[in-house]
């Protein structure tokens, strides 16, 4: 039987690189996109319950049951049917999963069937939790040690950071850490982590240091601002919302203390906004609510447009790595406040790039925004220096570049491990 044109490789004989991870994720298309143009064959393997946008084009195996409308079978394959009969299968669950269990349990001995099928030079999981066990258990389960390098790669905030310290993640990410071939992270403490989470030292990647996005084009953010940022009436917050890495009361706490009278010339808009945050965003005073434009999930196209319109980025945390909101502040002219984390502090330093602000101290974010809405000196330098500084470490053509060297590497060591195995299984009359 023919072979659809899903399962003919782009470019025949070239490296394969199987990348698992949340097919939804703008940092997961953002980083895969580094690809695009190389000559690399990729595919995506999407983690259970999540699916691309139609529109994304690189080749994913789609775990998700019930997809609305068809597969394009050019770039898309599926583990259940569609139509009808998957309607017919979200009925039926029990029968559908009777062999494995779960939905979770059929999209691993699929991703088992993939790896052996389609032979990946190299296994990339983006993040520890949940792609990297999602994988570590089914290379275990389905003996895939020997097939493929695997490449693990560390988000910033929890992943790594806070999970070490409880329990049931502690285990898995010793597990994880101890038998990856490759670990990647986009901040210098995550290494450090890692190292002392049981990873081998000959295992850091030589990316080193590495935007999660794979960086971001400069040209194009620095080319859409010409006049100083001084004159800009936009206060950017593009995570308004409530989670582990981020609080968001504080924040409005902080912009009631900033007061009428200085948020006046301003526009606050607040990005990605939540139910939780809605609900308190609508207990603000009236005045501090009509300075305010909210939106829920946003297009990135108008976030990166109100990034270059604004005068401050605003992004108090409890927990991150270095966040992709700053590279592209830097890169827009935008003055970031953000808070005095370990893993920012070593990029940035206070009153040259950025203002530090703890995140649950409402007191300290309202006086650095006080004096980043009142400095035009300070925000017209910081511009000058944030964009020189983030064309040396985010740019992403400079990072599309390393990263292509850096799967081509593994791919050429891969095809020297397995030529050693073989030699050693003839010698041994294997």
């Amino acid at each position: 039987m023919l072979k659809n044109n899903f399962e003919l490789d782009a470019h025949p004989g070239r490296p394969r690189i199987l990348f698992v991870g949340a097919a939804e994720s703008s940092h997961t298309h953002a980083w895969i996109d580094l690809l695009e143009g190389s000559g690399l064959n990729a595919r995506l393997f999407a983690l259970p319950h999540t699916t691309p946008p139609d529109s994304w084009p690189v080749r994913t195996y789609v775990t998700a049951y019930g997809h609305k409308g068809a597969l394009d079978p050019a770039r898309r394959a599926g583990l259940y049917p569609e139509g009808a009969a998957a309607r017919f299968a979200v009925r039926n669950l029990r029968r559908v999963f009777r062999r494995e269990g779960s939905p979770e349990a059929s999209a691993a001995r699929w991703l088992s069937e993939v790896v052996r099928r389609w032979r990946p030079d190299v296994i990339h999981t983006l993040g520890l939790n949940t792609a990297s066990y999602f994988y570590a258990d089914v290379r275990k389960r389905f003996g895939l040690e020997g097939r493929g390098l695997w490449v693990v790669q560390a988000r910033g905030g929890p992943d790594l950071a806070l999970h070490r310290l409880v329990p049931e993640h502690a285990g898995r990410i010793r597990e994880v850490l101890g038998t990856c071939d490759q670990f990647v992270a986009d901040n210098e403490r995550n290494y450090e982590l890692a190292l002392e989470c049981g990873l081998r030292r000959e295992s850091l990647s030589p990316l080193g240091v590495v935007p999660g996005t794979g960086g971001i084009d400069v040209d194009a953010l620095a080319g859409a601002w010409a006049a100083p940022p001084s004159g800009r009436t936009v206060l950017l917050w593009p995570k308004a919302y409530e989670c582990p890495q981020s609080k968001a009361l504080p924040v409005f706490e902080a912009l009631k203390l900033l007061g009428e009278e200085r948020l006046a010339p301003f526009e606050v808009h607040m990005l990605a906004m939540t139910a939780e945050t809605r609900m308190w965003f609508e207990t603000l005073p009236e005045w501090l609510r009509r300075q305010c434009r909210t939106y829920e999930r946003v297009p990135r196209g108008l976030a990166l447009e109100l990034m270059t319109r604004a005068r401050v980025m605003l992004a108090p945390s409890l927990s991150d790595g270095v966040p992709n909101s700053l590279y592209e502040a830097m890169a827009a002219g935008a003055f970031p406040v953000l808070s005095p984390l370990e893993t920012i502090t070593p990029v940035v330093r206070e009153g040259e790039n950025v203002l530090f602000a703890r995140n649950l101290f409402p007191e300290e974010v309202a006086g650095a925004l006080a004096r980043a809405l009142g400095d035009d000196a300070l925000v017209d330098a910081a511009a000058e220096r944030n964009l020189a500084l983030v064309r040396r470490i985010a740019d992403r053509a400079q990072v599309r570049a390393r990263v292509l060297d850096f799967y081509e590497g593994l791919a050429a060591r891969g095809a020297e491990r397995r030529e050693g195995a073989a030699g050693v299984l003839e010698t041994s009359g294997g």
